[in-house]
């Protein structure tokens, strides 16, 4: 992967199904490179994860067999790679498929909320909304795990080192209650954001 580095990717390695699985759940990403064969359980358990949060994956695998690259591109599978590959043609495919969904990521209506993720505009009852970086960035990770619930120490790790600022669980507490403020009816009875009190945050 230290091709891919070199071309200007952020990269994380994970070593098995359970490390990529927490991975997945705790950061952000852009696409899943997923290899089949994997160190503990397989590379599907690790798509299933992927596809449940919305990151597009990719296939890797030394396996000829053509039942394995069916069975990838039946379960929603962007593309599918055999190895050995040539870094320039992995290079390509993951170019078209970040291309390919970010042209076709849809505009997102949460109540009364427009959300334009390609523009970055959130719009409220026809009505332009202006958000911070962080609070954009808030929006977005409970836009990225719509119906989940997550736990302060999950939102906590995706928007820290937004800005290059330290978000501290006080900070996160304030950034809620601002980003309420602008998206909610009532922020003292917030329908998009809800708490699960003692657990974390649920976007409806």
């Amino acid at each position: 992967m230290e091709f891919l580095s070199k071309e200007g990717f952020q990269v994380v390695v994970c070593d098995g199904e359970a490390e990529s699985v927490k991975a997945l759940r705790s950061q952000s990403f852009s696409l899943c490179l997923i290899d089949i064969t994997l160190s503990d359980g397989n590379g599907f358990g690790v798509f299933r994860t992927a596809k449940a949060i919305g990151v597009p994956a990719v296939f890797l695998t030394a396996s000829p067999e053509e039942s394995h690259a069916v069975q990838a591109l039946d379960a929603g599978a962007e593309d599918y790679v055999e190895k050995p590959f040539r870094p320039r043609e992995l290079l390509s495919r993951i170019r078209n498929v970040l291309r390919r969904n970010a042209e076709n990521t849809p505009r997102m209506s949460v109540g009364d909320l427009l959300i334009d993720t390609n523009a970055g505009t959130v719009e409220k009852s026809g009505r332009i909304i202006e958000l911070s970086a962080l609070e954009w960035r808030l929006l977005t990770v409970f836009l990225d795990n719509r119906g989940r619930l997550l736990s302060r120490n999950q939102l906590l790790a995706d928007i820290w080192d937004v800005g290059g600022d330290y978000v501290n669980d006080n900070t996160l507490t304030v950034y809620i209650k601002r980003l309420r403020e602008k998206i909610e009816d009532d922020p003292k009875e917030p329908k998009i954001i809800e708490t699960i009190r003692g657990l974390g945050y649920r976007m409806a």
